[in-house]
């Protein structure tokens, strides 16, 4: 069967979520810079680097489907963690994230046939206390090298999840509901049928 969609990602879990909706669909690497600008807000940040991902995938080929991007990030008081860049960067991190709660924006861009789409949504994650020793221990694992704000929340960083608010596939990296909604309006259904 053909791909319905490009997905301007190399992420497995927004694979793994996309595949979750029934979409058939081929990835493109979307390679963009991702540093936010000095005060950028994390909603304004991430629906930015979306917007770039699916831009540059988009203008990879005069694409004939509907180009799907997405972008997360972790944010702290307004202050935007990134994907750790070493381990005691992933520490202090953890140490920020220990015992409070912080904010997870995950923004989804889907551009095709002259228009542009977007969502970007808001989840609330408290998290328990997170030791030390846990911390390094976690580091250890190398799950959190890669993601941002040092944390998988689908993985062994569950275990710290004392509440969370709003979406969860979006704190793992898309927003199923918002990306259904944007399908639809470019003829995409989810659940296997189009």
């Amino acid at each position: 069967m053909s791909a319905q969609l490009y997905l301007a990602s190399r992420s497995p879990r927004r694979a793994a979520l996309l595949q979750q909706l029934g979409l058939r669909f081929e990835t493109l690497a979307a390679d963009v810079p991702e540093q936010p600008a000095p005060g950028q807000a994390p909603a304004d940040y991430a629906l930015a680097t979306a917007l770039a991902k699916a831009r540059a995938a988009a203008g990879l080929a005069a694409l004939p489907l509907p180009v799907l991007a997405a972008d997360t990030d972790v944010s702290v008081d307004g202050r935007i963690l990134g994907k750790p860049r070493d381990r005691d960067d992933a520490l202090a991190m953890l140490r920020q994230l220990s015992d409070r709660s912080h904010e997870v924006h995950s923004a989804v861009v889907v551009i095709g046939g002259g228009r542009v789409e977007s969502a970007v949504t808001m989840t609330r994650v408290c998290f328990g206390p997170i030791g030390a020793a846990q911390a390094a221990a976690y580091w250890e694992s190398g799950e959190p090298a890669d993601k941002a704000g040092a944390y998988a929340i689908q993985g062994l960083a569950a275990r710290w999840v004392r509440r969370i608010e709003g979406s969860y596939s979006g704190v793992v990296g898309l927003p199923l509901f918002e990306t259904c909604e944007l399908l639809q309006r470019f003829g995409l259904a989810c659940g296997g049928s189009a």
